[in-house]
């Protein structure tokens, strides 16, 4: 599913056992070595983990200190990486999940990893958005009914283009129909947390208890086959599962 993790360090020892111990991991590094351009990109884009060198750059902890108030990486897995200037327990009180010290040692890293892959799964699936084409209805509270078509979805919201000039706010009842073979109508309450001209982003606020196995095994099914593309090497250059609700 592409899990990806912003490595924050000018430590080449450090970047050397990172690398290692995610060789295996299948989680793909992105790196920088200075806080301003790691915190650039972490406001503009969802990233499933972190791994930031509190002491080996200047300002790290800024970093650390924004993740948990970013609407999108609030939930993402941080290992903070200490070397006696930040304590432990200040990196965990500013928001570190995990916390190593200096110098890393590959087999503490991997006993983190082997507890923070699961998690950084589930929040990459929580994201993560798959295209489709999908009819839509919202009910909003004043009793109007709008349609659409929904463009992207995840397990924790969906974009879609709607039908009508109406601005869509707050809390709306979304239905529509779960492609199966056994046809179920989705029903879930969502806030509008975006809109243009044209389209809007829903964010779950919950969904009805009957209707989550059948949303969780339709994304499975997204997931499924989105995996068989990426296999399939022909497909690899025309790919473009990422989308922007």
């Amino acid at each position: 599913m592409g899990l990806n993790c912003l490595l924050l360090t000018s430590d080449v020892t450090l970047l050397e056992v990172i690398r290692a111990g995610f060789s295996t991991t299948g989680v793909e590094l992105e790196m920088r070595a200075d806080a301003a351009s790691a915190i650039e990109l972490s406001a503009r884009r969802h990233l499933d983990s972190f791994v930031i060198d509190c002491d080996g750059v200047e300002h790290a902890t800024d970093l650390l200190a924004q993740i948990r108030t970013s609407r999108a990486n609030k939930l993402s897995v941080v290992v903070a990486v200490v070397n006696a200037t930040t304590s432990v327990s200040m990196a965990i009180e500013t928001g570190a999940d995990f916390v190593l010290n200096k110098p890393v040692q590959e087999k503490q890293l991997r006993s983190i990893l082997d507890i923070a892959l699961p998690r950084m799964e589930r929040e990459h699936r929580r994201y993560f958005r798959h295209k489709v084409d999908l009819p839509v209805e919202l009910l909003c509270q004043t009793g109007e009914a709008l349609a659409g078509k929904i463009m992207n979805v995840s397990e924790g919201g969906l974009a879609l283009t709607r039908f009508g000039p109406s601005q869509v706010e707050g809390v709306v009842t979304v239905r529509f129909e779960l492609p199966s073979s056994n046809p179920q109508v989705f029903r879930a309450k969502a806030d509008a947390v975006w809109n243009d001209a044209f389209a809007m982003g829903l964010r779950f606020l919950r969904i009805e208890p009957e209707c989550r196995p059948g949303f969780a095994a339709w994304l499975d099914s997204l997931d499924a086959q989105m995996q068989f593309r990426e296999s399939t090497p022909s497909s690899k250059a025309t790919l473009g599962e990422r989308g922007q609700g």
